[in-house]
């Protein structure tokens, strides 16, 4: 294969694990304070059309930005509440916002535009443009790695570049600092926690709305970002991968940020081969083919992943003691 086609795949391995890293990344944080959240699929897709719907009516790319944040944190909030406060089953409560999600985009987007759930094509200042670093013209020529940086390093989204910078930011978070150490003791020991005069609620509260602000980022690089607009179901199910991400990577930001480019690298690949003619086997149905990275999923998780155990509050309501 020669080293375009090579670089090519690899920058839309990128492009594609962006939003299965941001998902992952808030997955982490409410999952190691001890709140299981199935909702990141919901909360991407209602940041993807609130950002979407904004970015069209203000023309600001910033604007949607900020819409998208404050939908998934409000819907990260609901969860909290849900799960927090009233101490409801965690697993209910995020399968309940995926479902109002997906039906509250479709259902607002057709009302307010009357073009089957979408929203207005983006172009200009609405769109998040690509970023060309410093020297990335003069070092092209290069042989190696003049295309490496030219095409795959320089050239990416903003969102892509603060995607991957978060890694080693969670990681110093989680690891390195008084809170990330109570937020991965709050998920495993609540009432250690509690007993240390720590508030145990108010750890997880800021770790959904950690979730939430990432989750926001999330959507918004689908729809202001990858596409030029909300579409109906955007998401495709890149929350439960995530998730899927998150469980292959056992709950740790490097290998979260690993799992992710695997997932996407799949996902590259699968678009690249749709219409190609394989020797001996002809050319391959595009269902195969989108159906592809799901069943590639569903493998690794279920043959490689080996014995992942969760944090041990995780999904446990936690109740006071008197």
């Amino acid at each position: 294969m020669e080293l375009a086609n090579i670089l090519a795949i690899v920058d839309s391995a990128i492009r594609l694990s962006t939003p299965l890293l941001y998902a992952a990344l808030a997955g982490l944080y409410s999952e190691r304070s001890g709140i299981f959240d199935i909702s990141l699929e919901g909360k991407m897709l209602l940041a993807a059309f609130a950002s979407g719907v904004v970015a069209a009516l203000s023309g600001s790319a910033v604007v949607g930005l900020l819409a998208g944040v404050m939908a998934a944190v409000g819907f990260s909030l609901v969860h909290g509440l849900a799960s927090i406060t009233y101490r409801g089953n965690q697993i209910v409560s995020g399968v309940a916002l995926n479902f109002i999600a997906a039906g509250i985009t479709v259902i607002l987007g057709d009302a307010w535009f009357k073009q089957g759930g979408r929203t207005p094509q983006l172009d200009g200042a609405a769109r998040f443009g690509d970023v060309v670093l410093p020297g990335a013209r003069a070092l092209a020529p290069i042989p190696v790695i003049g295309p490496i940086y030219a095409e795959v390093i320089s050239g990416q989204n903003v969102l892509v570049y603060v995607a991957f910078l978060m890694v080693p930011l969670t990681w110093w978070v989680l690891f390195r600092t008084r809170f990330g150490l109570r937020l991965r003791a709050v998920g495993e020991n609540p009432a250690a926690v509690d007993t240390a005069g720590i508030s145990v609620t108010w750890l997880r509260y800021r770790a959904v709305i950690i979730c939430g602000v990432l989750t926001g980022l999330a959507g918004t690089y689908l729809a202001v970002a990858q596409a030029a607009g909300f579409n109906r179901d955007m998401t495709a199910g890149k929350g439960y991968i995530a998730l899927a991400a998150l469980i292959f990577a056992k709950w740790r930001p490097v290998p979260v940020m690993f799992a992710c480019l695997l997932f996407g690298l799949l996902d590259a690949i699968s678009i690249r081969i749709q219409g190609v003619s394989l020797p001996g086997v002809g050319e391959i149905s595009v269902q195969f083919v989108q159906a592809l990275p799901y069943v590639l999923t569903v493998v690794l998780l279920a043959g490689f992943v080996g014995k992942a155990i969760p944090p041990r509050a995780g999904g446990v309501p936690y109740v006071k003691e008197r």
